[in-house]
C-alpha cells in the first residue's frame, strides 16, 4: 500500500499551497495499488500443459495415468524468452486443472507430477516456469482449479483441506505471484477416487469458503491478484473466451472496485495443445482486435498459448504472437499528442496544477479537472503539425475513481469542427470483435481505445465529457497511428466442392491446393471466383500487398472427406456452420457414407452456431463400418467447454480404413435432445518441411523491419 500512499500524498499536496485549489474528492469505489500495477501490465501469457496434452482432451476425466507426462524437449526459459520477447508482462500456469493432477510435487494428493515418467518423477514444472519467469524478467502467476475430478474427497468438507494446502504450498514455495486464478467449472462428472458419479458442490461460495480463501491469500501474499473466488477478489472473467469484454465498462460490483479480464487462447482449437492445431491460430490483425476490445476497453488480456507433448510451443502460434507483440510495439511507439499544447473549458480553481496540459504531458498520473459540481466540458488540443492518427486513447486518473459515463471527440476538418467519435448514449453496448472500430464514447476508467473507420489528417482536436457522476479527473489523451496489419484471407465452402476466398485492398490473394505454402508464384484468385475442390487435403491462402511486397499470414482450411447422409442428417455435412442437424431425444445417432474405404485418422465435431446451447451434443460415441452392418467403437468422450467456447474440435484416432461413420451424441448442455452442426473426417496429415518453417521466422524478421504505415 505504500506506492498508493505516496501517490495521494502527492495529489493532496496540491492542497498545500497558498491559493491552490484542492483535489477533488474520492467518488465511488477506487482501485488498490496493486490493482492498479496490475491493470498496467495490460497483457500476459496463459500455458495450458497438463495431462490432457497427452490425452487430446480440454478437460480431463480425473483418472488419467500421471506417467503419460513427459516432454522430453521442455525448456521454460525458451518459453518465457518469447513471452518477453513479444512485450507479455507476465505469465500464469495451470499448476492444476480440472483433472485434479499437479504439476509439482505436492503433498496433498498422490497424483501429482512425482508419477509422472519426466525426469523420473523428479521434475516440478511450477517451479521451472517460475525460474524462467524471474530470469526472463516477466511476473510469474498460477492457476488452480477449484473443480477435482480425481480426488474421492471433492463436495465434501475434506476436500477443503486438501484445497488450502495446494494454495499453501503454490503461494509459499515459488517466490512472487502476481496473480492466482480460480475457474469459475464447479461440480459434474467425474472419477472422485473410482466413484465415477456426479457430484455437485451447491453454492461454489459457501463450499470453498471463499471469504477464507481471500484471507488466506492475503496473510501468504498480501500484494497478490486473486482472479474470480466468487467476485470476492479483485478481477473477473469478462465474460467471453473469446477475448473481448462489454462495453461500457463499469469497474464497481458489490460497491468495490473489481477489475475485468479478458481471456482467449492464440488457437481455435482449445486451451490445451491439440494435433493439427497449427492451422488453426489466430492471425496477428486478429489479435490486435482481441486486444482492442480488452485492453482497449479498459480490461486486461490473457493470452493462452499451449506447449505440445514435447514441452514445445506450436511456432504457428510464436509467430503470430511475435508479429502481433512487434505491430503492438509500433502502435505505441509515438503518441503525436504528446506536448501538444491544450486548453480547457474550465480548470479547477483556475490552477495550473490541474490544467488541459496534463492531457499531454506524457504523465499518466497528472491529470485535467474542472470544479465540483461541473460534470462536463471540453479540451482543444492544437498539435504542432497536421498529423495523422487512427487510435485515440484516454485515460482517467482511477486512483480518484471511476466517472466518466459519455465523450466525443471531434476534428477540425475542412474549416469546421467535425465528430469522428460519437457519445454514446445510455443503454447502448458493444460487445465482440467486429465492434471494435467505429466504436462509441461511453466509459474511459483505466483507459479506452477508440479505432477509427478511416484515418484523420487534422491539426486540431477536441475532448468533450458529455456526462460524468462527478468532475472528470482525465490523466491523458494519446493520439496513435494503427501500423499495416494483413489479416489471414478466409476461406468459405460454398458447398458441393467450390470455396471462395476473402480478398483484401490492395493486395494480391495467392492461394495452393496442395498443402504447400502460397507464394507470390502461386495461382492468383480473383474476387467473386469459386475454386473446386474435392478433397480430403487443404486450400491454402494468403495476401501479399502490392506496394510493399509484404505477406500476411496463411489461412488454412482442412478439408475432410466427401461425405453424405440421409434426410435431416445432411445438415451434419453441408459444409455450412449455421445449419445443424437436430434430434429431440437422445440417444440419437447420426450416420454418413464417405462414399468408399478411406483412411481415416481423426474427426472433427462443430456444435451448433447459432449462439445457444440448448441439445448441444457434449458426450459421443463414434463407430466406423466397411460394409454398413458390422460396426467397432473406436472413439468415445467429451466435447469439453462447449458453453464458453462452442468451437470445432478435432479428435485423432487410430488410422484405419472405413467408409461408413457412425456418431452417437449420448449426453447435451441442456434440454432433452442432441445437435450436430458439422461432421467431419480426415485423412493423417503431412507435416510441411522445416524449411517453410525457417521461412516464416525469416520473413517474420524482414516484416518488422520493412513493415509500413498505410
Amino acid at each position: 500500500m505504500k506506492l498508493f500512499a505516496t501517490t495521494l500524498c502527492t495529489l493532496g499536496a496540491l492542497a498545500s499551497f497558498a491559493g491552490a485549489a484542492s483535489p477533488p474528492p474520492v467518488y465511488g469505489p477506487t482501485p488498490t495499488s496493486q490493482q492498479v500495477d496490475w491493470l498496467r501490465m495490460e497483457w500476459y501469457a496463459f500455458v495450458h500443459f497438463g495431462l490432457n496434452t497427452y490425452t487430446n482432451r480440454e478437460w480431463g476425466y480425473g483418472d488419467e495415468s500421471p506417467a503419460q507426462f513427459n516432454p522430453v524437449a521442455f525448456d521454460a526459459k525458451k518459453i518465457t524468452s518469447v513471452f518477453k520477447e513479444a512485450g507479455m508482462s507476465g505469465m500464469i500456469y495451470t499448476a492444476k486443472h480440472h483433472d485434479g493432477w499437479c504439476a509439482w510435487p505436492t503433498k496433498s494428493t498422490e497424483h501429482n507430477i512425482r508419477k509422472a515418467a519426466w525426469k523420473n518423477g523428479k521434475g516440478d514444472v511450477v517451479r521451472e516456469f517460475a525460474n524462467a519467469c524471474k530470469a526472463s524478467g516477466i511476473k510469474f502467476g498460477t492457476y488452480l482449479s477449484p473443480w477435482d475430478r480425481n480426488c474421492a474427497e471433492y463436495g465434501r468438507p475434506g476436500y477443503l483441506r486438501v484445497y488450502y494446502k495446494q494454495i499453501e504450498e503454490l503461494l509459499t514455495q515459488y517466490g512472487d505471484i502476481f496473480e492466482i486464478w480460480f475457474d469459475g467449472a464447479m461440480g459434474g462428472d467425474g472419477y472422485y477416487g473410482g466413484a465415477k458419479e456426479n457430484r455437485n458442490i451447491g453454492e461454489a461460495d459457501k463450499y470453498y469458503d471463499y471469504a477464507e480463501v481471500v484471507r488466506r491469500i492475503r496473510r501468504l501474499q498480501p500484494d497478490c491478484i486473486i482472479w474470480g473466488a466468487s467476485g470476492r477478489g479483485d478481477a473477473v472473467w469478462g465474460g467471453s473466451e473469446k477475448g473481448f469484454v462489454s462495453y461500457p465498462l463499469w469497474n464497481i460490483q458489490n460497491n468495490k472496485w473489481i477489475s475485468l479480464e479478458g481471456d482467449t487462447p492464440i488457437n481455435h482449437r482449445g486451451w490445451f495443445w491439440h494435433p493439427g492445431q497449427k492451422n488453426a491460430v489466430k492471425d496477428p490483425q486478429t489479435l490486435m482486435k482481441v486486444y482492442l476490445s480488452s485492453v482497449g476497453l479498459g480490461a486486461n488480456l490473457i493470452l493462452n498459448l499451449a506447449p505440445d507433448r514435447n514441452g514445445r510451443l506450436d511456432q504457428a502460434d510464436v509467430d503470430s504472437l511475435l508479429a502481433f507483440g512487434a505491430a503492438r510495439r509500433e502502435l505505441l511507439s509515438k503518441d503525436y499528442a504528446l506536448g501538444a499544447a491544450a486548453k480547457a473549458s474550465e480548470v479547477r480553481g483556475k490552477d495550473k496544477r490541474f490544467n488541459a496540459a496534463k492531457l499531454t504531458d506524457g504523465n499518466i498520473e497528472s491529470y485535467w479537472c474542472p470544479n465540483d459540481g461541473t460534470t462536463s466540458g471540453s479540451v482543444e488540443i492544437r498539435l504542432e503539425r497536421e498529423t495523422t492518427f487512427d487510435v485515440i486513447r484516454l485515460r482517467e486518473q482511477i486512483r480518484l475513481g471511476q466517472r466518466v459515463e459519455s465523450f466525443s471527440v471531434d476534428a477540425w476538418l475542412d474549416g469546421e469542427w467535425k465528430t469522428i467519435v460519437e457519445a454514446g448514449k445510455p443503454g447502448e453496448k458493444e460487445r465482440g470483435l467486429d465492434a471494435v472500430r467505429g466504436g462509441k464514447g461511453h466509459t474511459i476508467g483505466h483507459q479506452v481505445m477508440r479505432w477509427l473507420n478511416e484515418p484523420v489528417t487534422t491539426r486540431k482536436i477536441r475532448l468533450n465529457i458529455v456526462r460524468a457522476k462527478a468532475c472528470p479527473c482525465i490523466s491523458e489523451l494519446s493520439l496513435l497511428r494503427m501500423p499495416e496489419i494483413l489479416p489471414k484471407p478466409a476461406i468459405r465452402a460454398q458447398g458441393n466442392g467450390q470455396y471462395t476466398l476473402e480478398t483484401h485492398a490492395d493486395c494480391t490473394t495467392y492461394y495452393t491446393l496442395d498443402g504447400s505454402t502460397p507464394r507470390n508464384s502461386s495461382p492468383v484468385y480473383k474476387e467473386g471466383s469459386t475454386i473446386s475442390f474435392q478433397g480430403p487435403g487443404q486450400i491454402k491462402a494468403c495476401y501479399i500487398n502490392n506496394r510493399t511486397g509484404n505477406s500476411g499470414p496463411v489461412g488454412t482450411l482442412n478439408v475432410g472427406y466427401p461425405r453424405q447422409a440421409k434426410g435431416d442428417a445432411a445438415a451434419a455435412c453441408d459444409d455450412n456452420p449455421d445449419t445443424f442437424w437436430h434430434s429431440a431425444t437422445r440417444p440419437a445417432t447420426i450416420e454418413l457414407d464417405l462414399g468408399s474405404k478411406r483412411e481415416i485418422a481423426s474427426f472433427s465435431y462443430l456444435p451448433r452456431q447459432d449462439g445457444k446451447v440448448q441439445d448441444m451434443t457434449d458426450r459421443y460415441l463414434l463407430e466406423l463400418s466397411n460394409d454398413g452392418k458390422q460396426w467397432k467403437n473406436v472413439a468415445e468422450g467429451e466435447f469439453s467447454n462447449l458453453r464458453a467456447n462452442p468451437v470445432e474440435l478435432e479428435v485423432a484416432i487410430t488410422p484405419q480404413q472405413a467408409r461408413f461413420a457412425r456418431l452417437t451424441a449420448t449426453r447435451a448442455l441442456e434440454g432433452k435432445g442432441c445437435s450436430v452442426a458439422e461432421l467431419k473426417f480426415y485423412p493423417p496429415q503431412k507435416e510441411e518441411a522445416d524449411s517453410d518453417t525457417e521461412k516464416s521466422k525469416k520473413n517474420r524478421r524482414k516484416s518488422n523491419k520493412t513493415r509500413n504505415r498505410r
